[in-house]
């Protein structure tokens, strides 16, 4: 092949679409749409992350504010933890409309994430959220479709490309320079979406703290680069091989189509049927049961904590709990609180089990469909796939089962057994133990976690390129030029 053909090939695609009006006021659309979606998501991603910040202070002021109390009552008073937007959300929502926000974190009980912005929303968000991420998918890749539908069909209904041909041009060379070209036109309604994006970026100040956001959205730029210039190769490929633009494009169109609409359905639907989740009831249910065979904790006379009991009574020699010591009843709520974590853990590890091999069947068609390959990639990047929202998750289980042990731990260390109720003098501590208690701070993934989560979707993209460059190469010989 020859690069100065490609050169040739894809500047007259480029000046050809150009003088066509329709293309400037196209271009125009886009660039207004994209940053309009940027700005209103930037915007709206700053306003929740001033408030996330401003509710997670007066939370901890009046967690650290608490008197002189027990340390019991204390781990049920329980702590609010919101969850923060990852710095490149605004570029691309994913799930984060879906998800919840809010969590209320006690000692015996793993509450769910609420206040979801679709649970607050009208019902206009099932049709979707304008974003970037959205525009990028599902928008414009109809523009690029609309512009190379054409580059090779109407060449050859005006018998243009037998002059071509006959003048030295492959079609190898003639369908990677008309890619090339439509590649670059694709670069002008999106690039300075990601210019002003990566401005957005350098105004969040926690960029500056993570080197590896910086990282994540230049991935992000390649990935979606890769993208587009697949599209670009598909439309004029297919244009290649069909014989009128009419059939070309309804070829493109019957594509996307197939890339947005049916195969993602049908792989969410098959999701669903080979490996069914539990509703939220079931889920509930199922964990009561277990805790109700397990035993109570705060039923003294429960026949697996009076085992325990007297285990205790042996081990340190003594005929009675307020001879032990340390708080007998701290123990046990520690013992119980242990069970009841490990019950919920084994539960959710099997529910996640189950989303992730749902997730895992519609990523394994990401080598029949770009789309889901670039969505899963840009989500994940962005910090609002599923697997982020589960990171956030265990996270907040860890800090909520580490508050309750430690106020387990702080009765047995400093209440007698001789109190007789929560409400003595005696059953008191002092507040600074709320104050030394650390504050919740989530921690995002890494970026090598990110890749490998979704190294099925980054080598589609590759292996889509390549396929396309040993669909042209070997493919030339078959093509005809009338």
């Amino acid at each position: 092949m020859k690069k100065r053909t490609i050169q040739i090939v894809a500047k007259q695609v480029w000046v050809h679409t150009l003088k066509n009006k329709s293309s400037f006021w196209l271009i125009s659309f886009f660039n207004i749409l994209l940053c309009f979606a940027l700005i209103s998501g930037y915007y709206h991603h700053y306003n929740q992350q001033k408030t996330v910040k401003a509710y997670s202070h007066d939370v901890r002021e009046r967690w650290e504010s608490n008197p002189d109390k027990h340390p019991h009552r204390m781990a049920h008073y329980g702590y609010v933890v919101f969850r923060e937007k990852f710095p490149l959300s605004f570029f691309d929502f994913g799930m984060d409309s879906y998800v919840g926000n809010v969590v209320f974190l006690e000692a015996h009980k793993q509450n769910t994430i609420n206040f979801s912005e679709a649970s607050l929303s009208n019902g206009l968000l099932r049709f979707g959220e304008i974003s970037v991420g959205m525009i990028l998918q599902l928008l414009l890749p109809l523009l690029v479709f609309f512009w190379g539908f054409g580059l090779i069909t109407e060449e050859r209904q005006h018998g243009t490309l037998r002059i071509l041909l006959t003048q030295g041009v492959s079609w190898q060379e003639l369908i990677i320079g008309k890619a090339v070209g439509l590649f670059y036109l694709s670069l002008t309604t999106y690039l300075p979406c990601f210019l002003l994006a990566f401005v957005f970026l350098l105004l969040d100040a926690s960029t500056y703290h993570n080197v590896e956001i910086i990282g994540r959205f230049l991935i992000l730029i390649i990935s979606y680069l890769s993208y587009f210039f697949i599209l670009s190769l598909l439309a004029v490929y297919v244009s290649s091989r069909s014989k009128s633009s009419k059939t070309s494009l309804v070829s493109l169109i019957g594509f996307w189509l197939f890339f947005a609409l049916i195969l993602p359905k049908v792989s969410q639907v098959a999701g669903k049927n080979l490996f069914i989740s539990p509703s939220k009831i079931e889920f509930d249910t199922a964990i009561e049961q277990e805790l109700i065979e397990q035993g109570d904790s705060h039923n003294p006379n429960d026949p697996h904590f009076k085992k325990i009991k007297d285990s205790l009574l042996k081990a340190y020699h003594v005929d009675s709990t307020h001879k032990l010591p340390f708080n007998y009843g701290g123990y046990i709520m520690r013992e119980g609180e242990r069970l009841s974590a490990e019950t919920y853990q084994k539960h959710q590890i099997k529910l996640i089990q189950v989303y992730q091999k749902q997730q895992n069947l519609i990523r394994l068609t990401a080598p029949l469909n770009p789309l889901i390959a670039i969505k899963n990639i840009s989500m994940a990047l962005s910090g609002t796939d599923y697997i982020a929202y589960n990171n956030f998750q265990n996270q907040v289980e860890t800090y909520r089962y580490h508050l309750a042990q430690t106020m387990n731990e702080l009765q047995m260390k400093y209440i007698s057994n001789r109190v007789k109720n929560s409400a003595d003098k005696n059953a008191r501590i002092e507040k600074k133990h709320w104050e030394e208690f650390p504050d919740f701070k989530a921690e995002f993934l890494p970026l090598r976690a990110v890749f490998m989560n979704e190294i099925i979707s980054f080598l589609s993209l590759i292996s889509w390129i390549i396929g396309f460059w040993l669909l042209i190469k070997y493919s030339g010989k078959h093509l005809k030029a009338f």
